[in-house]
C-alpha cells in the first residue's frame, strides 16, 4: 500500500457530493476513503487514521457534532473540516469549539476546498 500520499476523508451522506470530492482531491493526488455515515466515518478513521477529514454536519443518524466528537476521542490531533447548510452558525461555533479546523457553506466552490484541504494537512 502506498502510504506516501496523504489520506483524505469525505463524510457526506450525499452520493454526489462524495463522489465530486473523491474524484477532485483524487486528481490532486490524495488517497480519499469515502463514509456515508457516521458508523462507517469512524471505522474508517480507526482503520486508516486519515490525515485530514471533510465533515459534512448535516448527516441522518449520528450527525457532524457527534462524528466530530468520536473521532477526536479516537484522534485527538485529528484535522477536521467541516461543510455545512447556510446558516447553521450556532453549529460551526460548536464544530470549532470541539476543534475543527475550519467550514465550509454549502454550495461550496470546488478551488476553495482544493486550496483550504492544502493549506489544512498536516506536514509530514
Amino acid at each position: 500500500m502506498d502510504d506516501t500520499k496523504e489520506k483524505i476523508l469525505i463524510v457526506d451522506d450525499q452520493f454526489g457530493i462524495r463522489i465530486l470530492l473523491n474524484e477532485v482531491l483524487q486528481k490532486e493526488g490524495y488517497k480519499t476513503f469515502q463514509a456515508a455515515n457516521g458508523v462507517q466515518a469512524l471505522e474508517i478513521t480507526k482503520k486508516h487514521s486519515p490525515d485530514l477529514v471533510l465533515l459534512d454536519m448535516k448527516i441522518p443518524g449520528m450527525d457532524g457534532i457527534e462524528i466530530l466528537k468520536r473521532m477526536k476521542e479516537i484522534d485527538p490531533d485529528i484535522r477536521v473540516i467541516i461543510m455545512t447548510a447556510y446558516g447553521e452558525l450556532d453549529m460551526i461555533q460548536e464544530a470549532k469549539d470541539l476543534g475543527a479546523i475550519t467550514h465550509f457553506a454549502k454550495p461550496f466552490d470546488i478551488d476553495d476546498i482544493r486550496s483550504a484541504v492544502r493549506e489544512n494537512m498536516p506536514i509530514k
